[in-house]
């Protein structure tokens, strides 16, 4: 069994380590943990995990985030993966820093990222898995925020984070969303 696992982000060194870009850094850590190397392939940097007898098809587009869907789409296709295999991790604004969420389906709530997929895919019935960064910005500066780093208080916290991402995307392509939903959503 396939999945197709899709971390949100922004190429390019100056997006490394941004709010935006944690999609991208969860990718990047389970990759590492697994001893594998991103390629850079068609419409996104490209590698592959195995975990308990599925492949895990990790893909962080290379189209910035506002095009995602063209990759997600074309991956989707050239893996021959279904609408229900694939995840999308993408930082969420509205939930505070700490907080992970695996849903079904949902909105876009304003991430680019997640309506451009939706606009592609023609709907939004794809899980995924929304990182909470915080909204402790001043009015009309969210675009500085999410191309922020985290800052020095919160930077501890990332690893243990990120690795709980880690068990949620590997227990959705295992057990499913529902029971991943039940075990790790608080």
């Amino acid at each position: 069994m396939k999945y197709l696992i899709v971390g949100l982000g922004n190429i390019g060194p100056e997006y490394a380590d941004t709010r935006h870009n944690i999609g991208f850094m969860v990718l990047d850590e389970l990759a590492k943990q697994e001893g594998t190397r991103f390629q850079n392939s068609r419409l996104a940097y490209y590698t592959e995990v195995s975990f308990k007898s599925r492949t895990l098809c990790l893909i962080k587009p290379t189209t910035y985030m506002n095009l995602s869907g063209k990759a997600l789409s074309y991956w989707m296709k050239d893996l021959k993966i279904p609408v229900e295999n694939v995840l999308v991790i993408v930082d969420d604004l509205a939930l505070p820093l700490g907080t992970l969420r695996l849903k079904p389906k949902g909105s876009a709530a304003g991430h680019n990222g997640l309506k451009n997929i939706e606009a592609v895919l023609g709907n939004s019935n794809y899980a995924r898995l929304r990182f909470g960064i915080g909204d402790n910005y001043p009015k009309g500066r969210q675009v500085d925020f999410v191309l922020s780093a985290f800052d020095k208080d919160e930077q501890p916290e990332l690893p243990a984070l990120i690795d709980r991402s880690i068990e949620m995307v590997k227990s959705f392509a295992t057990i499913g969303t529902e029971l991943t939903m039940t075990r790790y959503n608080k």
